[in-house]
């Protein structure tokens, strides 16, 4: 059926059931800040119904066309399902059937499996040994795309490597967010929002916005980069003027800089400032720019690629082969499938890179996220900002997670 995401927009859920009675739903997240070669979210694109945004095409695949080419399949055969999806489509973006439409019911069937089984989710796609919880990557302040303010960089993340617990680390950092808000309120700053919940205000400069963060880690009583670290998301794609090395930072007042301008105002915030891990420093197109990035401060810092990448399996084994960065986000609607996802995961693992799981800017009340990142061990997860529930929606199910592994429950950043 269509549904609304957080941002009021239609995206799909999915209702499955299996002979034994068991049933799951699952519902599918969405992008704003996007990589050209995504997954296809299959929109229909009638102007009448929510301004083109509609899904019922999607909808009506699953129903229609997916179901009836899955009735009779073993819920437990992940990857047959996936593939059998993916054929179905027959192309290499999933632009006939729609990713939104094969990722649902993907996901659907993955809850499902796990609820018959009768194991957690976590467990169920990661094995009787996943434990590991994640360190929250909390995006605490927006620019860019998720925010209508003057400040470039997409996402300024608080990360709470010092804790020794996830509980702790999500406290850590929901008490700098409040904090951070009470900073922003006496300088007579907007407090409102960004569509992943992290503060949106206007700031005299991406540095300001660090060093304001700094502040709050500070007056919340912790240590910056000892117990809170700061990441950062430029998504680069939104002010890059061209994908070949050319940019415009002129909502901060930075103005136009090439790749090599940017890695250096780069190398000298990680020399200032307590940065551990950036996301698409550099556009998508701009590969030799991002290998220039990695060269200069991959044995720094974790630099991640997300657009350049899209969780896609070709491009994240060019990207190793070429060394372009040492990380891969990792997104679910990207590829359009749980078990893409997982060989995503699996091609950076084997490779020694770290790789980043994800939410959307779009998200539901859908808590599979949480369990997935638990289920792939990656040590690390951005969900959003302390509020907008949809967000801690995920941080929620993972402290359930932690208490049900009790004693057993690992959390560390390395």
């Amino acid at each position: 059926m269509e549904i609304l995401d957080s941002r009021g927009n239609p995206t799909v859920r999915v209702f499955i059931e299996l002979n034994d009675g068991t049933k799951a739903v699952a519902s599918v997240p969405s992008g704003a800040s996007t990589g050209e070669n995504e997954a296809i979210e299959l929109r229909d694109g009638d102007s009448t119904r929510y301004a083109g945004k509609g899904v019922l095409q999607a909808v009506a695949n699953v129903n229609e066309k997916i179901a009836d080419n899955l009735l009779g399949l073993d819920a437990s055969q992940q990857a047959l399902i996936d593939q059998t999806m993916i054929a179905l489509d027959g192309t290499d973006n999933k632009s006939n059937l729609g990713a939104n439409a094969i990722l649902g019911v993907s996901m659907a069937v993955a809850k499902a499996a796990a609820a018959s089984a009768g194991v957690p989710l976590y467990q169920y796609l990661g094995g009787a040994g996943a434990r590991r919880l994640t360190v929250p990557c909390m995006n605490i302040l927006n620019g860019g795309e998720h925010a209508d303010n003057n400040v470039d960089i997409q996402e300024f993340m608080a990360v709470p490597l010092g804790a020794p617990t996830f509980r702790e680390g999500l406290r850590y950092i929901a008490e700098t967010f409040h904090v951070l808000k009470k900073i922003l309120k006496d300088r007579g700053l907007a407090t409102s929002v960004g569509d992943e919940g992290g503060f949106a205000p206007n700031l005299s400069s991406n540095e300001d916005a660090i060093e304001t963060i700094i502040q709050a880690i500070e007056t919340a009583g912790y240590k910056p980069g000892e117990d809170i670290a700061i990441a950062l998301d430029s998504a680069a794609n939104s002010f890059a003027v061209n994908m070949q090395g050319s940019y415009d930072l002129s909502w901060s007042g930075a103005g136009k800089m090439n790749s090599e301008a940017i890695i250096k105002m780069a190398a000298d915030w990680v020399s200032k400032y307590p940065i551990i891990l950036w996301e698409d420093p550099l556009a998508e197109g701009d590969w030799g720019g991002f290998k220039k990035f990695t060269d200069q401060l991959g044995d720094k810092i974790e630099v991640v690629g997300d657009d350049i990448f899209v969780t896609n399996t070709h491009y994240i084994q060019k990207g190793i082969q070429q060394g372009i960065a040492n990380s891969a986000l990792i997104k679910l609607n990207q590829i359009g499938s749980v078990s893409e996802t997982i060989e995503a995961v699996r091609m950076c693992r084997d490779a020694g890179w770290r790789y980043f799981i994800s939410h959307r800017s779009g998200e539901t009340a859908d808590t599979f996220l949480a369990d997935f990142a638990v289920a792939m061990d990656g040590g690390h997860l951005k969900s959003g900002s302390a509020s907008r529930s949809e967000r801690i929606a995920k941080y929620n199910r993972l402290l359930e997670i932690e208490q049900e592994l009790g004693d057993t429950a690992l959390y560390y950043w390395k």
